[in-house]
């Protein structure tokens, strides 16, 4: 066959029928490739949006235009309280001087807000007259309300935390405060009076629970009474001042209903996971920071038995169990002196000498990971815990590698086999970039092969598209394995519910 006879690259088709199959026409040119082929054959199909070369040149236009806006934005990066909220709080300083001199603070503490308010009422009417400031009924409220969150509250984070939209709130100093709102981050018109007033307020907080902020100790972990998560870091390390950050979580107990409901997994999802929570199957749930880990194990825990001493060991304990029999346990950092710190393996030691029949850990970051999967060995089934990991396959090797952070001198095979046998589920959750949270992948571990574990993927969710206003959509997909766990499920006579769920 001659040069010019030759398809043009790009052009051949897959043979399908032999000879019936027929050979393009040559380029004109009679040089291959000189041409461009209309439609670019089965093979190189052309991309959407009308001619091949038009649809590519107009995305590239529009990804650097956005690019181009990205570079050259200006971001305002102070917060501004409205017109009405400044005001109530620029007389709030100079009424609460006055305020505190009439006023016995111990006393005061003992009261509750609603009869704190009853008696503040006369005494800040009279403030206000002193100062010739008058106020109507709605401005005399808020500045009641401002004024008792300064003295029995959070001060100005009083109002963020009262409200059920917000699930983080993040302040940088005391006149940046972001907030995050379904899934995005907005900048709050929230400040502080300074520095001092931001500092009063995290003291008041890490105080709770008897942990304590200062220079000699500049971090501290905490929670507030409804089970919500705070980490303070104090300067000389903050550089902006007190940085307070707060992980909110629901009053309402979240179900796995509920978060099939908000789109978070499928019916059949939904459906597996709640046989392996009440089968006692040990699971790992694994996903970045704020991917909804703790939610996912709240969650689990609803299908716990009623019946079943429950011990949950964190190091701030914010987990709330949805279980009558349910003791939790909190690690205390060490004293000024360096001595008695208690850590999550020395309460995992003690938590099998206390009758547990699950133990669920709130997150595992090193050596207290052997603790666990011991525990998972001797009877505890049905143990739960959360870590960081961006795949199953990334947790089962980080596993390996914080047990190897410890002093266990014993071989990484070895290691392998002992998480193999203990876990047998793996959830992984992700927080997509539209703010979305969905549980992407339900893995099965089967065992060891050689030297590497062997896992079984039963469902995933697949990424299809993506909207005009950038929600993205997918679909979770069963993989039509029998599960290996089948036969945990028909201890519990669950069997045909969970093979139909992962068919």
């Amino acid at each position: 066959m001659g040069q010019g006879s030759r398809p043009a690259f790009g052009v051949a088709k897959p043979l399908k029928g032999g000879a019936q199959e027929k050979a393009p026409p040559p380029p004109a040119s009679g040089n291959p490739g000189s041409a461009p082929i209309p439609g670019g054959g089965d093979q190189f199909p052309p991309l959407p949006g009308g001619d091949g070369a038009a649809a590519p040149q107009n995305l590239r236009e529009d990804a650097m235009t956005r690019l181009a806006d990205r570079a050259n934005a200006v971001h305002d990066s102070q917060s501004e309280q409205g017109g009405f909220e400044a005001s109530i709080h620029k007389i709030k300083e100079q009424v609460l001087p006055r305020l505190l001199e009439r006023v016995d603070p111990e006393a005061a503490a003992t009261l509750t807000k609603d009869e704190l308010s009853e008696e503040f009422r006369p005494i800040i009417m009279e403030v206000l007259a002193e100062l010739k400031i008058t106020f109507n009924r709605r401005e005399q409220f808020a500045l009641e309300k401002v004024l008792i969150d300064e003295l029995l509250g959070f001060g100005p984070l009083e109002e963020l935390l009262n409200d059920p939209d917000v699930s983080d709130i993040m302040v940088n100093g005391p006149n940046q405060t972001y907030i995050e709102k379904k899934g995005k981050l907005q900048l709050a018109p929230t400040k502080f009076r300074d520095e001092q007033h931001l500092f009063q307020i995290a003291q008041r907080i890490v105080n709770q629970v008897g942990r304590r902020v200062d220079q000699t100790t500049p971090l501290a972990d905490a929670r507030l009474k409804d089970g919500s998560r705070v980490n303070v870091i104090v300067p000389p390390l903050s550089l902006r001042g007190t940085a307070i950050s707060i992980r909110k979580f629901s009053e309402k107990p979240i179900t796995i209903d509920m978060l099939k409901d908000f789109g978070s997994m499928s019916e059949k999802m939904a459906t597996a996971l709640k046989i392996a929570g009440a089968c006692r199957m040990n699971v790992v749930i694994s996903g970045g920071t704020g991917s909804g880990k703790t939610t996912m194990l709240n969650a689990l825990s609803k299908m716990i038995d009623p019946g079943e001493r429950v011990l949950t060991i964190e190091d701030a304990a914010e987990l709330r169990l949805q279980q009558p029999h349910w003791l939790p346990l909190e690690t205390r950092p060490p004293n000024l002196e360096g001595q008695g710190a208690i850590t999550i393996g020395d309460l995992v030691k003690n938590a099998l000498r206390m009758r547990p029949d699950r133990i669920i850990l709130g997150e595992i970051r090193g050596a207290e990971c052997f603790d666990l999967l011991a525990a998972m060995n001797t009877g505890h089934d049905g143990s739960m815990c959360t870590l960081h990991a961006n795949s199953p396959r990334e947790c089962l090797g980080r596993m390996e590698n914080m047990i190897l952070m410890g002093d266990i001198k014993i071989p990484k095979e070895a290691i392998s086999r002992q998480i193999a046998e203990s876990v047998d589920l793996i959830v992984q959750v992700k927080r997509l970039r539209d703010g979305s949270r969905r549980t992407t992948n339900i893995t099965e571990v089967i065992g060891m092969e050689g030297d590497v574990i062997v896992t079984q993927e039963l469902f995933k969710f697949e990424y299809l598209d993506e909207t005009d206003d950038g929600k993205i959509l997918g679909e979770f997909r069963a993989s039509g394995l029998r599960p290996y766990t089948l036969e945990k499920a028909r201890q519990f006579g669950f069997d045909q519910a969970y093979l139909e769920a992962c068919l």
